[in-house]
Order: C-alpha cells, then sequence, then structure tokens
C-alpha cells in the first residue's frame, strides 16, 4: 500500500522538509535534567561550516549514490499513482540519516537496506558533512541551502553523544520543548522553522494535534532552492497550447519557448533527455520526455545506474525547447512507505534506538514530507521539508525539438555532488 498522498497547484519555486517524529514506550522513569547543550526553543538564522576533513572522493561518491538509488526506489512507488509527483529525496534521506544515527541492531540494519546507508560512521559522516557544506556554500548565483534540527521533551535524558553528532555531522542544532505539557505550542514553533527555513513556502508540515504529548523527540530537515535559468525563456514568446495527459485526454498549458540555443540534449530510442541548466551552472534540471505519450514506459526501466549514463551521454546541441509553466505541492505520510520498502521494526516498540536513549524504547510515529516547485520563464523555486516524530562552424546541423508537450520526469540535481536534490513527475501543468 502506498502513503496517503496530497496534490495542491500554486505558485512558483523549489522546496522541502521532512519531519520525524520518535514516539516513546516507557520502560523506566525520566530524568529531570536539562543539560546547558540542550537549552534554547530559537532555531539559528546563520548557517556555519561543519568539519569534513576526513571526507573523501569514493566516500561521498558512495553516499551520494546511496541517496539516488533511494530516489528512484520512492518513485517508483509513486509511479503507480496517478497525477504530479515532487519529493526531494536528499531532504528524506537525511532526515533519517539522523534518526540512523541512532539506531543499532536489526533496526540500523533495515534501514540501511532502505537508504543504502554506508555502513561504517567513519566513512559516512565526513561524507554527509561535506555533501552539507557544499548545499549551503556561499556567494553563488542563485539560492540553495539546507538545515537540520532536532526538537527534544525538555528534561528527557537523550544521549549527549547523539546531539553532538547531529550538530558536528548535519548541523542541526539542539532544542527543548514541553511537548508533553504544551504539544500544540510546540507544533507551531517547529512548523515556523520550517517556514523560515524554506522562505514561506512549505506551511503547517505537521497539521494540527499531529504532535502527541507523548512525543520525545521530532527531528526535521528543510531544503530551499530558488534559481534563475542560465538562458532565460522570453516571457513574450509564452502561448497557449495543448498539453496531453495521454492520447484521449488534453489540457491547455502556458507553453514557453526557446529556439536555437545550446543545451545538454542526448536521445535514446524511448526518450530524450535535456538538461537546462541554472545561473553558475552548479544546479540544473534534467528532464526525461518519452518519444511517445506512455510514460510508464521509461518509468518501470528507468533506474539510478541509467541516469548516470543518460548524463554522461549528454553533448551540446542546438535545442528548440518547448516547457509548459508548472507550479504544485505535496505532502506525503511515509510510514507505509517505509515499511513495506523494508524498515517495519522502526516502527514498533521492537525497535532499538539505545543510541539516542537508554532510559525507554522510541520508535518513528511519523514520517512526513512537504514539498513545493513552480517553473516559469525565469527558472524555477523550490522547496520541501522533512520530519520525523519519535514518541515516546559549418552548415549547421538541422536542430533538434524537444516539446514537452505530454508527461514527463523531472530531476533537480547539484552538478557539484551528482546528488538528486528534487525528483518528480509533471502529469498537468496547471
Amino acid at each position: 500500500m502506498v502513503s496517503s498522498r496530497v496534490h495542491f497547484i500554486d505558485r512558483r519555486v523549489l522546496v522541502g522538509s521532512v519531519v520525524i517524529v520518535l514516539a516513546v514506550v516507557l520502560i523506566g522513569s525520566r530524568s529531570p535534567v536539562v543539560s546547558d547543550w540542550l537549552t534554547g526553543t530559537a532555531a539559528k538564522s546563520d548557517v556555519s561550516v561543519l568539519d569534513d576533513s576526513g571526507a573523501t572522493v569514493s566516500t561521498v561518491k558512495a553516499t551520494v549514490d546511496a541517496s539516488n538509488r533511494f530516489s528512484f526506489d520512492l518513485y517508483r512507488r509513486y509511479s503507480s499513482d496517478s497525477g504530479n509527483i515532487l519529493f526531494s529525496p536528499y531532504s528524506i534521506s537525511t532526515a533519517l540519516s539522523m534518526v540512523y544515527e541512532g539506531a543499532r541492531g536489526e533496526t540500523a540494519d533495515e534501514m540501511e537496506s532502505v537508504f543504502h546507508f554506508v555502513e561504517e560512521p567513519s566513512e559516512r559522516r565526513p561524507a554527509v558533512v561535506w555533501i552539507y557544506n557544499v548545499i549551503n556554500g556561499r556567494d553563488r548565483d542563485y539560492e540553495l541551502h539546507t538545515a537540520n534540527a532536532l526538537w527534544m521533551q525538555e528534561g528527557y535524558p537523550i544521549l549527549e553523544d547523539y546531539v553532538d553528532t547531529v550538530a558536528d555531522c548535519y548541523g542541526g542544532e539542539a532544542n527543548a520543548l514541553d511537548f508533553a505539557g504544551e504539544p500544540e505550542e510546540s507544533r507551531v514553533i517547529i512548523n515556523d522553522w520550517v517556514e523560515a527555513r524554506t522562505n514561506d513556502r512549505i506551511k503547517n508540515l505537521f497539521p494540527p494535534k499531529s504532535i502527541d504529548p507523548e512525543v520525545i523527540l521530532v527531528l526535521t530537515n528543510a531544503i530551499y532552492f530558488k534559481g534563475d535559468w542560465l538562458i532565460e525563456f522570453d516571457e513574450d514568446r509564452t502561448s497557449k497550447n495543448e498539453f496531453h495527459i495521454s492520447p484521449a485526454e488534453s489540457v491547455e498549458a502556458n507553453m514557453m519557448s526557446l529556439r536555437g540555443d545550446r543545451f545538454n540534449y542526448t536521445e535514446t530510442y524511448e526518450m530524450q533527455v535535456l538538461e537546462l541548466p541554472y545561473t553558475g551552472k552548479d544546479v540544473s534540471m534534467v528532464i526525461l520526455l518519452p518519444k511517445e505519450n506512455y510514460l510508464s514506459d521509461i518509468e518501470s526501466t528507468l533506474f539510478c545506474d541509467e541516469l548516470g549514463e543518460l548524463i554522461d551521454g549528454l553533448e551540446e546541441t542546438a535545442v528548440d525547447v518547448y516547457l509548459p509553466r508548472f507550479a504544485f505541492e505535496t505532502k506525503y505520510f511515509l510510514e507505509e512507505d517505509l515499511k513495506e520498502m523494508g524498515m517495519p521494526t522502526a516502527f514498533t516498540p521492537s525497535a532499538d534506538f539505545t543510541e539516542i536513549t537508554e532510559e525507554d524504547v522510541l520508535f518513528i510515529d511519523i514520517v512526513i514530507h512537504q514539498a513545493f516547485i513552480e517553473v516559469n520563464e525565469e527558472g524555477t523555486e523550490a522547496a520541501a521539508a522533512t520530519g520525523v516524530s519519535m514518541p515516546k562552424s559549418a552548415a549547421a546541423p538541422p536542430r533538434k525539438v524537444f516539446r514537452a508537450d505530454h508527461p514527463f520526469i523531472f530531476i533537480i540535481r547539484d552538478r557539484v555532488t551528482g546528488i538528486i536534490l528534487f525528483m518528480g513527475r509533471v502529469m498537468t501543468p496547471s
């Protein structure tokens, strides 16, 4: 069974957030101690550079490959549904990676199998930090940043080593809240943090009443991207055209166009592949367009390795580009997806998160992911958030024509690391 998904159509950007809520099964008394490193409910607005000195080319590649493999695993689950798709695999993987840092035994093994995490901490953690630092780089021609946070029940004895790991490897600040006494107020504080870090694009990540008084720990990741196209579309050339949802159904779309410019392009028997770079050229959108109006034909055979081969095969080519404006928002409750993908134990009282606390039995209660994208003539804005809660010069050759007037897959990737930041599908642009 695929988890509950809600789609909304509106606006323009690329944003995402994930929330993980960990609940608790009480098996011992609670210590009423709040350590010095566990104070403060206000999240920091600045992003510090973390120590990534232990990262190597091989460990970074393994960590990027892990996240990208998860991207396609999750996409295939969603592709069986009708409608648009949008999620940030980086956001989801990062939020669950913070949880994984506290997992042991069968719980950790199952999480590894789903997210393909690098098992050895001395290899995984520096690579995670290096990717985090690249995403949060400064002095760029576009906006791209990510942030993490740890929200815990005040007075509850979370292990200091765990909090230090989240801070040192994920930049996650620790915040003490009173979930037990003020669950709704705590929910609003976390939602405000997410909203602030996604330029107000991700609102109400946690729905009302979703934070239970038994919650002990909430982990959040937010990611935001806004970039202008390196070659912008001319709004005066945008026109109304048909977008063919299927051979039998069409809708009207605002079709943008660029004619004769040179882009990285390739094609196979089944599809055309186009890369549209953003200013700075470090981030790009890769569009996979089936040659016939049968997106399912390429969805069923597309894997992470094949994407790498397609990207390696891109060549600068003169292309006439036709791309619809589109904007939509998605929200996913991932508990059933993650259980069915292979990590059921983490959601039960049999879960082993003894590297987070030694007091009680923690288990994952809720995993929420929300994302937003808007694509127009100027560029793209996108955001996402994830939360996890634990309760308790010769003659020019003929130009190629890339006419995206039927459903297509899009991927927004960081070209420096190769990691997929956002992945989705446009079934209808409006």
